[in-house]
């Protein structure tokens, strides 16, 4: 393969894994509107986007590791909120933990140690967990399984769990 073709090809990658992102977010979105009353929407679900549409190969943007890192992490702030309530210190301890718990139980989603931030900054309750961590990740994993296989051919996932 020659620099351009290289090139060329980068670019198109990199526009398929935006289009990916773009149709991924598009959709959860438009859940809001068919169940008004759920969110399915975070905001590290948008850094979610970047590995498992950029870099679907990766460890990190495997099924397991979305699902389990989003839960284990949320799961984490909400816990750390309801016990000892929120100050710099408990954040602080929440995210440490996050990262402690992703690392042991081989979970590691980068995206989900801001998800301790999330709930406890925005004051979220245990059904947050559910809607929209839970539902919205497996929106996710179902999409990108869907979007990799048929559109970018991507071999994905690596590994299921």
């Amino acid at each position: 393969m020659d620099k351009r073709s290289i090139t060329n090809s980068h670019h198109f990658v990199s526009l398929l894994a935006g289009l990916g992102a773009m149709l991924c977010i598009t959709a959860l979105s438009s859940l809001d509107r068919l169940a008004p009353s759920s969110v399915w929407l975070m905001a590290p679900f948008g850094a979610t986007m970047v590995i498992l549409f950029g870099l679907p190969e990766s460890p990190l943007a495997q099924p397991r590791n979305i699902l389990a890192g989003h839960l284990l992490t949320t799961l984490i702030g909400l816990a750390m909120a309801a016990l000892v309530g929120v100050t710099p210190w408990s954040m602080g301890l929440a995210v440490g933990l996050a990262v402690s718990v992703m690392l042991l139980t081989s979970t590691t989603h980068p995206p989900a140690g801001a998800n301790p931030l999330v709930v406890m900054l925005a004051g979220e309750h245990w059904d947050f967990l559910l809607m929209p961590v839970a539902a919205g990740a497996l929106v996710i994993i179902a999409f990108g399984v869907i979007y990799h296989r048929f559109i970018s051919r991507q071999p994905y996932p690596k590994r299921w769990f």
